[in-house]
């Protein structure tokens, strides 16, 4: 790589740690001739990855605490961050070992959450790749700049469409320029052509996807009164409309009894020869490569698991990923959470709806960590009084369990993340998300903490912009780190484990369908912003006085009334399923607080501020929202949960927008963030790992190209 070029782009940075904010198909086969990512497919699973690049070539250096520099690039909307992995030299050398070998499982299946995406974005990203890589022309240029921008939007998001608003990518650099590009590249790349495919005509193929605005404009569409499936650019269906969905599901939920399987979790759904059908994504199915190269790291981590639970699960993983059988699924995801003692723990698979317009099609993810002891004790105080919480809920009787089923709580230590949590992350994980095995098995809530932590190291700059008094400013300097760590634990460990569906209801992602999300990441916001204003908390020692909650209850009135809204363009409505809910919330109890003046909007000097004047008001407003946000999901009231989110989560205050975007703007602050993950370095001797490390790279885009050269597996065609 030109020497210069990688001079002046390898200290940039990018993203807005949105203040206050607690968040938690195409051909079968074609063939990839001239694909430079595809290795050759007679090297067994494992070797690819080691043949294609000796060397890292991302910058890396070590991570003490007095140097350890957290922000090391920034672009268009976004800042990237590194987190350390402290604690991994104290771990065993078997325990080392296994970390290695499911990091490696966890890239492996990267190009899967591309082709997800969208399908067009394994051919976008493979020839920006190549002009990135190769081009010989002028990169001195503002051009040059506004198309590794532009890259580094795509890896960032996973695919030309923006990871958090669905809406694709707008290109600064001209249809003419991008043509130049690839033919000033055309001598040294290795483009991915389809079979007897000129150069010439791949820019006529990719042009209208990366210029055409109104073609495959949202990633998701989940507005209201459209076919969300046809009108939706990911790449979960081919050929079927949104009723013929609904229906086929239905069709598969009919007489599934109490344990259904979560059909379509592992599959796109097509019609073939007229009829709708499932291509299930196993070992011989839709992406097998690079599920191959997932199970062969998989079977080396089983080698070296901790315990005979760890080596069951990750057995039945194994076998899932062979199979294809959603019950295959379900048993690893029952072992998986009866796992509550291995120190080491890893998600991989298919996990997430968001994605899907519908909530059927998972997207591929994964999460390889490490428990934090130290932090976990605070996360066990409050499971430990699951029971409590649930009894003490304002729900309806009627949609209190009885008995909350073992929900472990834990803070974890992430060493990779791969997938739908790269390199945006999620801070919390409550899984699985299948409602019988939560109820008859329970769940584990995590923490990310490390990553929590890198946050608290780099915070906005907002703060002082956006509160209305020095004392809330103080309030939050104070005690916004604890309340944030709270509602992440409270959310995730009793939020989602809360509350049960009445009997003979379907699953909520059949009764409630797009709605389905942002409902249940408010009914778990609502839970954790109940209890974080609750004694109890200070009773059982994890929250320092009632100020914390104070804290949370005015850092999420001002994220979801307000400052939430720079996270999206001029003239879009809110699609993001955590954004809806957190707009709904706020916007909803505004409403409810109006005549007694709970919630104020207040303009000073030109500027809107949202102030909170009664906390304990407050506190029983978001008691009366998760108690209909509970009967919602009980009952399967999809009318009302399509008045709640339409009337509350959806529509922007223009007016307000503007003002935001402005004062973001003056600010010079990104409004989302990423990761650099660490690189986790074996060494071997006569075939036998002697040593695992970690290293720190410094460089966005070296990662990404590493890590296309290193992990890319699958056609570009799928």
């Amino acid at each position: 790589m030109n020497t210069e070029f990688l001079r002046r782009f390898k200290y940039l940075s990018a993203c807005l740690f949105l203040l206050g904010l607690l968040t938690t198909c195409g051909e079968q086969n074609e063939s990839t001739a001239g694909g430079g990512n595809q290795l050759d497919a007679d090297i067994s699973p494992g070797e690819q990855a080691a043949e294609a690049t000796a060397e890292p070539v991302a910058a890396i250096d070590s991570a003490t605490d007095e140097s350890f520099v957290y922000e090391v690039d920034r672009f268009a909307d976004i800042r990237i961050l590194r987190y350390r992995v402290p604690g991994f030299e104290d771990l065993s050398a078997q325990q080392k070992e296994l970390l290695y070998y499911l990091s490696e499982a966890a890239l492996a299946g990267r190009d899967i959450f591309y082709d997800q995406n969208y399908k067009h974005n394994l051919r976008v990203r493979r020839t920006i790749e190549e002009v990135t890589k190769h081009y010989t022309g002028d990169r001195s240029t503002q051009a040059f700049d506004h198309f590794v921008s532009y890259a580094k939007q795509m890896w960032f998001a996973n695919g030309i469409h923006h990871h958090y608003s669905g809406a694709k990518f707008t290109p600064l650099f001209t249809e003419d320029y991008f043509a130049e590009l690839i033919n000033g590249t055309a001598g040294l790349a290795n483009y991915p052509l389809r079979d007897g495919q000129s150069v010439e005509q791949l820019i006529a193929q990719l042009t209208p996807i990366l210029f055409d605005p109104t073609l495959d404009a949202k990633k998701v569409n989940t507005a209201d009164g459209v076919d969300k499936i046809l009108t939706s650019a990911v790449n979960f269906y081919e050929g079927v409309t949104e009723q013929e969905v609904v229906d086929y599901y239905a069709s598969k939920l009919a007489g599934a009894g109490a344990t259904p399987v979560s059909y379509g979790l592992n599959s796109k759904l097509v019609k073939v020869d007229g009829e709708v059908t499932e291509l299930v994504w196993k070992i011989g199915g839709m992406y097998s490569q690079a599920l191959e190269q997932i199970a062969y790291w998989l079977e080396k981590a089983i080698t070296v698991a901790e315990n005979d639970k760890q080596r069951r699960a990750l057995e039945l993983l194994v076998a899932y990923y062979h199979s294809g059988d959603l019950e295959d699924f379900d048993a690893y995801s029952i072992a998986w959470v009866e796992d509550t003692d291995s120190v080491i723990d890893v998600i991989n698979g298919f996990i997430e709806v968001y994605s899907d317009p519908l909530g059927y099609h998972g997207s591929f993810e994964s999460v390889v960590s490490f428990r934090d002891e130290a932090t976990t004790l605070r996360i066990d105080a409050i499971g430990a009084r699951a029971q409590w919480f649930e009894d003490n809920s304002p729900i309806m009787g009627q949609h209190k369990k009885a008995d909350v089923a073992g929900i472990d709580g834990k803070a974890i230590i992430v060493v990779m993340e791969s997938g739908d949590s790269s390199p945006s992350t999620p801070i919390g994980i409550n899984l699985p998300n299948s409602s019988w095995i939560r109820a008859q098995h329970g769940s584990k809530s995590v923490s990310l903490s490390n990553i929590v932590g890198a946050y608290n190291a780099s915070p906005s700059k907002a703060l002082e912009e956006f509160a209305y008094t020095p004392e809330e400013v103080t309030r939050t300097r104070t005690h916004g780190e604890q309340a944030g760590d709270l509602h992440t634990d409270m959310h995730e460990v009793i939020g989602h484990a809360s509350g049960q569906i009445n009997a003979g209801v379907g699953t909520t992602r059949e009764t409630l369908r797009q709605y389905a999300s942002t409902l249940e990441e408010g009914r778990a916001d609502l839970v954790a912003l109940y209890y974080i204003l609750d004694p109890m908390l200070i009773e059982i020692g994890v929250m320092d006085s009632l100020d914390v909650g104070r804290s949370g209850y005015d850092s999420y009135i001002r994220g979801g009334a307000m400052t939430q809204l720079y996270r999206i363009q001029p003239g879009e409505l809110i699609e993001e399923a955590h954004m809806r809910n957190r707009q709904l919330v706020a916007m909803w109890s505004y409403e409810q607080g109006l005549e007694e003046n709970v919630i104020e909007r207040v303009v000073r000097d030109g500027k809107t501020y949202f102030v909170v004047n009664d906390y304990e008001k407050l506190r029983v407003i978001f008691g009366q929202l998760l108690r209909e946000i509970q009967r919602i999901k009980s009952e399967g009231d999809f009318e009302a949960a399509r008045d709640l989110v339409e009337n509350y989560g959806t529509q922007v205050d223009s007016e307000l927008h503007a003002e935001v975007l402005q004062r973001y703007a003056e600010l010079n602050v990104a409004p989302y963030s990423g990761f650099v993950n660490p690189r986790i370095v074996a060494t071997e001797e006569d075939g036998a790992i002697v040593d695992v490390s970690v290293q720190y790279p410094q460089d966005f885009m070296a990662q990404m190209l590493e890590y296309s050269e290193r992990y890319s597996f699958l056609p570009t065609e799928n």
